[in-house]
């Protein structure tokens, strides 16, 4: 029986690189039409990790079989890039080729014979990987599943806490995405339109940045930015006395156009309701409280939903979990992700031994296996499918081995080169501010001693 792995982004193909090296058989069913789907719909934007650190050990190593060479390690690959030179090529090895499924969407992941519920005779059991391709459901047994599915797509609601607003399954023809192509194959849909960005993320700030650079070519574009925190600070960094060069820039040139007025900032913003026009043409209303329960209404012709993402958990109703109640992630790993407390530069590599669940040899991976933390790297992930491997194929001591070192700043610190290139190119997940994660929202003190730290919309993944 194989190994069965959910997704063909970079952890996902990584995974069946080092299967194979263990001797183990991967069959990797990918939902989209290609490898590397998800990828694709933020094609236009740049990875943060230079290439050093985009490509995996074991997927190098096939590569290299067939002549391929790795662009310039110090370069930030695009998302197209980065299907186009890395994980097409990857896919088309001869011995990867025939074991990639595309257009195969996984519905459910169980154990045979058994649901749940069921203890005795469960441990050992093989896998039920149900799935469907043009119309067709078919059920795979399996000897493991490491699933590295991901969480795009599952965006969280626009609503607070937790919840969709009211009128937001409306709303759908003036939602965006995270990471709309501003300038590029989007550019009509915002160009002298006024444009909500919700969220204070790496997504947000990527779109507000574009939205800028948009503003200054085309008269009549507005641009307004709501936050659920009382300060972007976080989200800003230190600017020139930034550590990290690129991530001063990026976060000085957020706070410039704010300062300037190009973007309109609207603070301790709760949205409560979306009110789609009469005439489907026309700006919808956005209504909410901001500070001091304000009431705040918004005419807008788009919404770009930066809220962050969640893990899609249905598929894996029947499968035996030990996930942590708050983050979503395996219970053994949430602490170190906590986005409370960390960065993408402050999260060890780790392995099989804080992924596992109680049904074994059952895995969930990558971006997914951060549950609702937005702090994920690819370097990460590809550790964390290097030890699995091994630890499917009985190598203990490989599994529980750390074979990943990034450098003191966290690779979601590079920089992005020279301040031109920062200038000039978007990137996914730069990292801003001296603090780590929400808890670096700053506090307004009171007479009484500080106020509790206000919650902030979820960031989306570090992704690079």
């Amino acid at each position: 029986m194989p190994v069965v792995v959910i997704g063909a982004g970079p952890v996902g193909l990584a995974a069946a690189a080092h299967l194979l090296e263990q001797g183990l058989e991967p069959l990797v069913l990918e939902a989209g039409d290609e490898v590397g789907a998800a990828i694709r719909e933020w094609g236009h934007v740049r990875l943060f990790s230079p290439w050093e650190y985009d490509v995996d050990a074991a997927a190098l190593r096939l590569l290299e079989r067939t002549g391929w060479e790795s662009p310039d390690r110090d370069t930030l690959p695009s998302g197209a890039e980065l299907v186009d030179s890395y994980l097409v090529p990857l896919a088309t090895t001869p011995q990867l080729a025939s074991r990639i499924r595309t257009g195969t969407r996984v519905l459910a992941v169980t154990r045979e014979g058994m649901d749940k519920t069921r203890t005795v005779g469960r441990r050992g059991r093989p896998y039920i990987v149900r799935a469907v391709r043009a119309g067709e459901i078919t059920d795979l047994r399996a000897a493991a599943v490491v699933d590295a599915s991901g969480t795009w797509g599952h965006a969280n609601p626009l609503g607070a806490a937790g919840l969709p607003a009211v009128g937001e399954e409306l709303a759908g023809p003036w939602l965006v995405g995270p990471l709309p192509d501003v300038q590029g194959s989007e550019r009509k849909r915002f160009a002298g339109r006024h444009t909500l960005v919700v969220g204070m993320g790496h997504s947000a700030a990527n779109t507000l940045l574009a939205l800028a650079r948009l503003r200054d070519e085309e008269p009549g574009t507005d641009i307004t930015w709501a936050i659920r925190g009382r300060s972007p600070a976080r989200l800003y960094g230190g600017g020139d006395a930034d550590g990290l060069p690129a991530r001063g820039l990026l976060g000085s040139t957020l706070k410039a156009a704010v300062g300037s007025g190009a973007i309109r900032l609207v603070r301790e913003f709760t949205l409560t309701a979306l009110e789609p026009p009469l005439d489907a043409g026309g700006p919808v209303t956005v209504t909410g409280t901001a500070r001091d329960g304000d009431l705040v209404q918004i005419e807008v012709d788009a919404i770009a939903a930066a809220t962050g993402f969640r893990p899609d958990l249905d598929m894996l109703r029947e499968v035996r979990l030990d996930l942590d109640p708050g983050v979503e992630a395996p219970a053994r790993l949430a602490p170190l992700i906590d986005p409370n407390f960390h960065s993408c530069g402050t999260v060890p590599p780790h392995g099989e031994a804080l992924l596992s669940h109680p049904d074994e040899n059952f895995y969930i991976v990558g971006m997914k296996s951060y549950g609702r933390a937005p702090t994920f790297l690819l370097a990460t992930g590809y550790e964390q499918v290097r030890s699995i491997a091994a630890a499917l194929a009985g190598d203990t001591a490989a599994a529980q081995r750390v074979e990943l070192h990034l450098p003191q700043t966290g690779v979601c610190a590079t920089e992005l080169g020279d301040r031109e290139a920062a200038e000039d190119a978007p990137a996914v997940g730069f990292p801003t501010g001296s603090g780590h994660g929400y808890s670096a929202e700053p506090a307004v003190a009171g007479c009484c001693g500080p106020a509790p730290r206000a919650t902030v919309a979820a960031a989306t993944s570090c992704a690079g």
